[in-house]
């Protein structure tokens, strides 16, 4: 499991409390229910395809990484 941080507004996170409480759950569960609820009436399209992120070799890094930093701002 992943752990994100996301804000609400305060009328939606009374109503996510409300909620949780109601049905005796934490915040989090209700919120990953929602969430898979939500996903589910947007079913995946056949044939879609994620693409690669392209890898780029350069070589070895001629400058030592405590110094960085300082070559990133030269």
């Amino acid at each position: 499991m992943q752990k994100i941080q996301v804000l609400f507004p305060d009328p939606l996170m009374r109503k996510l409390r409300a909620t949780a409480e109601t049905e005796d759950m934490p915040v989090s569960e209700v919120i990953r229910r929602a969430t898979e609820l939500w996903l589910d009436r947007f079913p995946a399209k056949p044939g879609l395809k994620v693409k690669a992120v392209p890898v780029v070799r350069l070589g070895k890094c001629k400058v030592a990484p405590e110094d960085l930093r300082d070559k990133i701002y030269e």
